[in-house]
């Protein structure tokens, strides 16, 4: 598991704050609960998630479209698993 700073875990959790509330409910309950719990690499693509515009998440996350990695793929499904009934 990576080793990060309280600096960059400030900045990682002031990425999870977006324009769009929707995406606020899901990625920063996530980032507070979860992230620190991540493998490495689970860490690495829910960073590199935090780079995509709002929209893009947003297709994502409703399922309307599949992020281009697997990576991000099962990180997005992870993320949705957690918060569905």
């Amino acid at each position: 598991m990576a080793k990060f700073s309280q600096m960059e875990l400030n900045r990682l959790g002031w990425r999870c704050r977006r324009g769009m509330a929707e995406l606020d409910l899901l990625l920063v309950p996530f980032f507070e609960d979860a992230f620190a719990d991540l493998t490495e690499s689970q860490q690495h693509a829910f960073i590199s998630l935090l780079d995509e515009e709002d929209p893009v998440l947003w297709e994502w996350f409703s399922e309307r479209a599949e992020p281009p990695s697997s990576a991000t793929q099962a990180l997005v499904q992870f993320m949705l698993d957690r918060v569905r009934p």
